[in-house]
């Protein structure tokens, strides 16, 4: 009755005034708009937060940035406000000069509040309570975790973000927050989601189901899958609700349009705008999850947030410092503009502080003894882009499990890939498929599982890019593979899938391969067995080198492998549901190699397997984040190439002359461009260059060898072939004696002066340590988060202790799953 009565006075507000209501972005004064919303039918109070903002990413809204723990992602001046519409009176529930208020959440029967707090002097968020007058604040959860967004759940229960989930965003330098739900009073607390990015938002829907943005990136874009999916209170039945196969915007904050199936919620664009500001929008999804025209976008700017709908044609929403009233149409009305006094804060998250119907209680369907829950797969073969894929052709899935960052310094996905994957990801093993297509099988509870599809010989045909999450004791289903999620199985079926008539499959792990890879240390001896012989420096067969030297930042056989295009992954590329062995081992023209058809090459099985699984797992280079932020000459940090770039080195600097006498009537910033420095990335996107760029066969990761700075490209094209070079740079201002190479001898003034600069990055590196060299030790940010995590005693000298990355990896991974999870 309250909201009717809202509606009713509102449309009088609009109807009003017919000039300003034609108008967008009507200019109203604090003391104009209550004055014609009284109309004495009584206007419900709306309450908000206010707090300062930083111009960050849509997520960086708590905690701190890697690099340095006092580096805050948050301001000062936090205020909880309640507005009466009808007098225009500002009331401050909770004002804290030094601290932040977010996320205000009005319980049901419309008395109290819940909301996000980060007391003054504080530097986390928790969750907290309080009356609608002001009265009686009460903290509800504490520790060393950010608590944010919280929602009242049907069953008493509330839902919020945390970054209990203990892990990083992987291409940013700010921890993540995954949905977690606790009681009434803040106890029990439980992780509801494994997903190793953010999880906001949450809202309950008239189902009882919660709705709330996912993003994520499992071997494919980074920037254009964060979308809406829905669970069960109890964290069961994870399914998108509308999203993840196409890219797109960020769909956040959505909640229920009342008297309709549809949501109200925020588009904002690309990859996102400081604190959720966007579109609003309305959604329906009546037609499934990938019916794009059932987005449709309200507004008619993109600087709006927290949408509001009392009905399905008005909606309240903050913009900037204001709060405003927006119909269908898009045109806007200034309800009430923060007074001076407040600063540059904004006004977020407006709430009607009014009694709402309570939705319908889902039944807990978790057994919390059962640390596995169960898969079944109905049909594989039943689903979308599987031309050509016969029936009995899949044998087994391989079972994969994405695996969270302890920590991330950078927006790239450097140096784990290039231009790959942003995380590593650990073979747990294989289970059968039926000749039926079906397959029914136990996983391990509360992490971020992915499949693969595999042929008789164990290759990839069909390959997940996204992740599936089980709670304890849950029976998980689908139809096929990428099948719509809406479907059904087909009426035709007479019985049960042959799976589903026998126990559970177990997860066997695969013998004799390491479940999480590391190319230096299981790749590079396959290479060297078989293919180095071929392709070393003096040799160079199709101009291919496949050494394990180091480059600035990867293996010469890494990059060259990536480059020359024999692995086949997602690329960071916005695209989902690639057709059959396309990707992973299926679809990477290196496997052919191993055949003996590639030169009659003759590669043991258990050295194929080895490559197989480094494909199907995402074809990382290092096997620890440990490398993360470490081991790299021109690395990245912040998007930014501060970490050991070479460009004022007294060598570089000499060699640029060199460059300048030598090589730049061939090679100028337009034409063949070469690097002229350890860090020189040539204008090549650090994190998503165009994969059919020339230059990326002469880049920095290739031409400079230092491991032999000797055999470093950029020395061994110009240098004579009498001298030991390649003699592939010519001038004609050069001595025919030596075939016009631009270096004739290795006593050359200019080419001692090239090798100095190498030698130095060969220096350097020795000195700094990469992943995969004696002595190595992680950055002290890896360690401070993983004494934080509980991996490391806090007594631990990270400078002086011995430290095995790859087992501290394991460590930590094992603190994430069920039960351990677990706060």
């Amino acid at each position: 009755m309250m909201r009717a009565v809202l509606v009713a006075t509102l449309m009088v507000f609009f109807a009003g005034d017919a000039v300003l209501a034609a108008e967008e972005d009507s200019p109203a004064t604090n003391s104009s708009a209550p004055a014609q919303l009284a109309d004495g039918r009584g206007i419900p109070e709306v309450v908000f937060a206010v707090r300062t903002v930083l111009p960050e990413h849509w997520y960086a809204n708590f905690g701190y940035f890697s690099p340095d723990d006092n580096h805050k992602c948050y301001g000062q001046g936090g205020r909880l406000c309640k507005l009466d519409l009808k007098t225009g009176k500002l009331s401050l529930l909770l004002e804290d000069p030094e601290g932040a208020v977010r996320d205000p959440c009005v319980h049901y029967d419309g008395s109290r509040i819940v909301f996000s707090y980060r007391r003054g002097g504080s530097d986390t968020y928790h969750l907290y309570e309080i009356q609608a007058d002001g009265s009686g604040l009460r903290q509800l959860t504490d520790g060393i975790y950010d608590d944010i967004e919280p929602c009242w759940l049907p069953d008493g229960g509330i839902v919020f973000a945390s970054a209990r989930s203990r892990r990083w965003v992987q291409c940013w330098l700010t921890q993540v927050a995954t949905l977690h739900r606790c009681d009434a009073d803040g106890r029990n607390i439980r992780q509801l989601s494994a997903n190793l990015e953010h999880d906001n938002t949450p809202w309950v829907l008239p189902d009882g189901r919660i709705l709330y943005m996912r993003w994520e990136y499992v071997d494919r874009s980074q920037v254009h899958y964060h979308h809406l999916w829905t669970m069960n209170p109890d964290g069961t039945g994870q399914t998108v609700f509308f999203g993840n196969l196409h890219p797109g915007d960020v769909y956040i904050d959505a909640k229920p349009i009342p008297g309709s199936d549809r949501v109200a919620l925020i588009k904002s664009p690309g990859h996102g705008a400081t604190e959720h500001a966007g579109y609003v929008a309305s959604l329906g999804v009546k037609q499934g999850p990938d019916h794009l025209p059932s987005l449709q976008t309200l507004s008619r700017s993109a600087d709006f947030r927290d949408p509001w709908a009392l009905a399905d044609d008005w909606f309240l929403a903050a913009r900037q410092n204001t709060l405003v009233l927006m119909d269908r149409q898009g045109t806007v009305r200034t309800l009430y503009t923060l007074p001076a006094e407040f600063g540059g804060a904004w006004l977020h998250e407006p709430r009607p502080l009014a009694a709402r119907n309570r939705e319908p209680v889902i039944p807990p369907r978790v057994n919390p003894a059962r640390p596995t829950g169960r898969f079944l797969l109905n049909n594989v073969y039943s689903g979308r882009n599987m031309a050509g894929v016969r029936p009995g052709e899949i044998k087994k899935l391989l079972v994969i499990e994405s695996l969270p960052k302890p920590v991330n310094f950078t927006g790239g996905m450097d140096p784990l890939s290039y231009v790959g994957t942003f995380t590593l990801e650990r073979v747990l093993g294989t289970v059968p498929v039926e000749a039926d297509g079906s397959a029914f099988f136990e996983a391990p509870a509360l992490r971020s599982l992915l499949f693969v599809a595999l042929d008789e010989n164990d290759l990839a045909v069909k390959r997940m890019q996204s992740f599936a999450t089980l709670l304890p004791g849950e029976t998980q289903g689908c139809v096929g593979c990428h099948t719509q999620r809406s479907a059904t199985p087909p009426a035709e079926v007479p019985q049960l899938p042959e799976a589903a008539r026998r126990a559970p499959s177990v997860i066997e792990p695969i013998p004799d391969a390491p479940d999480v890879p590391d190319f230096p240390r299981d790749v590079q001896p396959v290479l060297d067995r078989h293919c180095v012989k071929c392709h070393d420096y003096d040799k160079r067969d199709g101009g291919v080198v496949l050494t394990g030297d180091r480059g600035p930042m990867f293996s010469h056989s890494y990059y060259t492998l990536v480059v020359w295009r024999q692995v086949a992954d997602g690329r960071n590329y916005p695209r989902s549901n690639y057709p059959p062995r396309t990707l992973g081992s299926g679809g990477s023209p290196l496997m052919d190699k191993l055949e003996p058809s590639h030169y009659q090459v003759q590669v043991p099985a258990r050295d194929r397997q080895t490559v197989r699984l480094w494909l199907d797992a995402g074809a990382p280079y290092p096997g620890t984040y440990a490398a993360l932020g470490t081991g790299m000459i021109g690395g990245y940090q912040k998007n930014e190439q501060v970490l050991e770039n070479d460009a004022q080195w007294p060598q570089t600097r000499a060699a640029q002359e060199v460059f300048k006498r030598r090589c730049a009537a061939c090679h100028d910033e337009k034409q063949r461009p070469i690097p002229r420095s350890l860090s020189d990335e040539i204008g090549l996107s650090f994190w998503a260059p165009d994969m059919n760029d020339p230059r990326l066969r002469q880049s920095r990761h290739i031409v400079f060898n230092l491991t032999r700075p000797d055999q470093s490209l950029i020395l061994l094209a110009p240098l004579a072939k009498a001298a030991g070079g390649y003699g592939l740079c010519r001038s004609p201002e050069v001595s025919k004696e030596n075939g016009g190479s631009v270096l004739p001898g290795k006593d050359d003034s200019d080419y001692r002066t090239l090798l100095a600069m190498c030698e130095a990055g060969r220096d350097r590196l020795n000195e700094i340590k990469r992943f995969d060299m004696p002595g190595f030790r992680p950055r002290p940010e890896y360690v401070r988060e993983m004494k934080r995590y509980g991996a490391l005693p806090a007594t631990f000298d990270g400078e002086k202790d011995p430290i095995d990355a790859y087992a501290l990896d394991r460590r930590y991974w094992n603190l994430l799953g069920w039960p351990a999870a677990q706060p």
